[in-house]
């Protein structure tokens, strides 16, 4: 069933909200359980979106995924920065200052963010910086060296998010990176209608072998225009799975931004699909748990 279209404000879509009722798992997580890819919005009387934001949204309120989290099972979150706010982190220090133990931040900044700016985001628990791919656009910051040197200081990760196959463009940029992690977003953004052999999803693998690189098995909605459960995405997250398990990990992508005209996922079903996904309890554990709370410095399972 397909959503109502979108409302305007001003020439930018307001993104359809979440899915408000979504089922509970019959898969149960393990304690500790880490969703590291989130975005959070509001309250927009205090918190104006980027005038370059290709979207807006309605508030969703860290207490909103909050109530989220015991549906689904989840303890901890990485809130990342979306292209809402732009650079301004303003909304990410509010949401880490108020909950320090439920969240971790990655952040998308200007290239004139000084040394001190990014110590106070390490000292409220960013961990990572995002980078967006050539395509992306929304004036959000593309990979900058400079940057990345800056936040290898604090041993903060790069994370980037590249649109279809531009992986093939951009990973000796990436691997160049001073950075010991460097981590991509939701599969690596790979069309999975292209299957596991296409050229794309072997550079991931070739990155992989690097030992620096990480992926999220996370917003398997942004490979397909598939309907859940997005039946292509599953040879992508099990051959990953089981090339190297210990440097992946899971996220839902909530509240599932510019999904306007499309099925809006299921949260409970996301979480479910990591039967699929992830079949082996003991590594779907290490997935969802160890691996995450190692990469974003949670404290020890």
């Amino acid at each position: 069933m397909m959503n109502a279209p979108s409302t305007k404000t001003g020439m930018r879509p307001r993104t359809q909200p979440p899915m408000p009722n979504p089922q509970v798992p019959k898969l149960k997580l393990p304690a500790d359980s880490v969703d590291c890819h989130i975005h959070l919005f509001g309250p927009a009387e205090r918190y104006a979106f980027s005038a370059s934001s290709r979207y807006v949204s309605d508030d969703m309120l860290p207490e909103t995924y909050i109530a989220l989290q015991q549906t689904l099972g989840l303890d901890k979150a990485v809130l990342v920065s979306g292209g809402g706010y732009g650079t301004d982190t303003r909304h990410l220090k509010d949401v880490l200052t108020r909950f320090p133990d439920r969240f971790r931040g990655i952040a998308l900044l200007a290239e004139t963010t000084t040394i001190d700016e990014m110590a106070e985001l390490d000292a409220l628990g960013v961990r990572g910086l995002r980078f967006v791919g050539p395509s992306h656009g929304g004036g959000l910051p593309q990979i900058s060296p400079r940057m990345a040197a800056m936040a290898h200081e604090f041993g903060w990760h790069v994370q980037f998010y590249p649109h279809s196959e531009e992986i093939l463009e951009v990973s000796d940029r990436l691997l160049a990176l001073p950075n010991s992690a460097i981590v991509l977003d939701h599969f690596a953004n790979i069309p999975a209608a292209g299957g596991t052999e296409q050229p794309a999803f072997r550079r991931v693998f070739e990155m992989l072998e690097t030992g620096r690189v990480w992926v999220k098995l996370s917003g398997p909605m942004r490979c397909t225009l598939e309907e859940p459960p997005y039946p292509s995405v599953t040879p992508l997250a099990c051959g990953l799975v089981e090339f190297a398990p210990e440097r992946m990990v899971w996220g839902t992508d909530w509240p599932h931004v510019n999904m306007n005209g499309r099925t809006m996922p299921d949260d409970g079903l996301l979480v479910d699909l990591l039967s699929e996904w992830i079949p082996d309890e003991k590594r779907r554990t290490e997935i969802v748990r160890d691996n995450a709370r190692r990469l974003y410095g949670f404290d020890p399972a």
